[in-house]
């Protein structure tokens, strides 16, 4: 009876050499398999590297090709550029030789011309040395018939001739000058007449002190305070001088900057009504006080550009036209006159045809410089000139600004508008003050400058110096030099003197014949 044991290898033993079997079948198999597909990715293989091959050599021919085109075109255009570089440079060749024949025969001509040049010209030295031996032989004829020599007849010709000159200008000048004022002072009047009742600008008289009310004597002393300690701070820091005498309940400001006594009356007007006075506050009110003015000026001056009427100015030249609130010049408000001639000036533009605008902005202008003039060294004209160059104003601004005392001439119509409105705003009366002595002063140099001239027996200034009256020594003079030596004595009053307005000089000539009958 056969065991477990035998039965199992029995029925094992062929299953496992059929799984034996099978694997290596399946191995030889897959081989199979495997190699059929290495065959034919090999063949594919082939193929494609074949038809690379064929694809490789028709690009290569068809770059070939485009390579023999481009070359063949280039080559073209080569020897056409080389055919046109040719033909232009025969075209030159040809220009140049037909230069060089007209060269030649400039340079055939030219030397024919100097030959001809040259034949002349010593033909014209023997000519002019023959004049010149005759014109020496005629001179000796005339100097012995005359009975003068070269130089006494030169001088008698010229003296006979300077004298004859100068009657034939006397009497062109009268007559030009009686034709112009004919017509010019008619329009003149007329035009400044005009400017002047359309024109009405309140003015005020400035002062060197200012007065502040106290409500009671007693703050007098708190104004003066401690050994005068309140008193001195205020006037070291508003450099105003505090006057405080017997008058009642009144303190006196004096000062010659009205900027700074403006300042120091705000300050003090507000310490008064605070009723604290002691040095830190003083500190303190003073500068709220700066403030305020500062804020003052530029009100001013924007009101003083919106009433004339003009645009676009620069900020600080606005500030520094409010800033000539508080200058004055013979007690005449220089913000005040500068508006009156703005005015003036845009009339007198408007009647004579040009733009007012223009003319207003220049009068407005025209001392700017006086509003910095204690912090600048320099005339007031030449400092408002470095003011409006600095800002960009217009040529013509500042040509008037530069011309309206007469420091240079004027280049345009606004710079005469500007001076004639100048002068009619300082002249006018009521319109400046000076001292007495400063008056007595200027009216005896103007009769100084007049009795520095020859032949002036003796001058007056009369009409409170707007005329000079000489009398003339009629021998030294004579009627035809009368003319020159007021125009002369006019010339040196504007060269020497300032003063507002116009002066006018007039000649006295009095020739007398005496005769007594027996």
């Amino acid at each position: 009876m056969p065991t477990f044991y035998h039965y199992f290898i029995v029925t094992l033993i062929p299953v496992l050499v059929f799984s034996i079997l099978s694997f290596f079948g399946g191995i030889l198999y897959r081989k199979k398999i495997a190699e059929a597909k290495i065959g034919s990715a090999e063949a594919e293989a082939i193929n494609i590297v074949e038809l690379a091959k064929k694809n490789s050599e028709a690009k290569k021919k068809e770059i070939l090709l485009e390579a023999k085109e481009e070359s063949l075109k280039l080559k073209n255009d080569i020897e056409r550029d080389l055919k046109e570089r040719r033909s232009e440079l025969q075209r030159l060749e040809r220009r140049l030789m037909q230069k060089e024949e007209t060269l030649d025969r400039k340079v055939d001509s030219y030397e024919k011309k100097e030959d001809q040049l040259s034949k002349k010209t010593a033909e014209a030295d023997n000519l002019k040395e023959s004049l010149n031996k005759k014109f020496l032989e005629q001179a000796q004829e005339l100097e012995r018939i005359s009975g003068l020599t070269k130089e006494q007849a030169k001088e008698f010709l010229l003296s006979s001739i300077e004298e004859e000159v100068k009657l034939e200008s006397v009497k062109l000048i009268k007559d030009l000058e009686s034709k112009a004022k004919l017509e010019a002072d008619r329009k003149a009047r007329e035009i400044i007449v005009n400017a002047i009742q359309r024109c009405a600008v309140d003015h005020v008289t400035e002062t060197t002190v200012s007065v502040v009310s106290l409500p009671n004597d007693e703050m007098k002393g708190r104004i003066i305070g401690r050994e005068g300690r309140n008193i001195r701070t205020i006037e070291a820091l508003t450099g105003i001088e505090l006057i405080i005498d017997d008058t009642p309940e009144a303190v006196v400001l004096s000062g010659f900057d009205p900027m700074r006594r403006e300042i120091a009356r705000i300050a003090l007007e507000k310490l008064i009504a605070d009723g604290r006075v002691h040095p830190a506050r003083i500190e303190e009110m003073v500068e709220k006080a700066k403030k305020e003015v500062e804020a003052l000026i530029r009100e001013d001056g924007e009101e003083a550009v919106f009433e004339v009427g003009i645009h676009s100015l620069n900020p600080e030249l606005i500030r520094l036209i409010g800033k000539m609130r508080f200058r004055t010049s013979y007690g005449q408000n220089i913000l005040k006159h500068s508006i009156e001639v703005a005015h003036l000036s845009g009339l007198m533009a408007a009647e004579l045809g040009v733009d007012p605008v223009i003319a207003k902005r220049a009068g407005l202008l025209h001392d700017i410089g006086k509003s910095v003039d204690h912090d600048m060294e320099g005339s007031h004209v030449s400092i408002g000139v470095s003011l409006l160059k600095k800002y960009r104003e217009s040529d013509i601004v500042i040509n008037a600004v530069e011309a309206h005392h007469g420091d240079v001439e004027p280049t345009n119509i606004f710079s005469v508008i500007v001076q004639a409105a100048d002068a009619i705003s300082a002249a006018r009366p009521g319109s400046r003050r000076e001292t007495l002595e400063t008056y007595v002063k200027r009216l005896q140099k103007l009769e100084g400058i007049a009795d520095g001239f020859k032949g002036v027996e003796k001058s007056f200034a009369i009409q409170a110096g707007r005329e000079l009256r000489v009398i003339i020594v009629p021998d030294e003079v004579d009627d035809s030099a009368l003319l020159l030596l007021a125009r002369d004595i006019a010339n040196r009053i504007e060269e020497e003197l300032e003063y507002p307005g116009q002066i006018k000089v007039s000649l006295i000539r009095e020739t007398r014949a005496i005769e007594y009958a027996k």
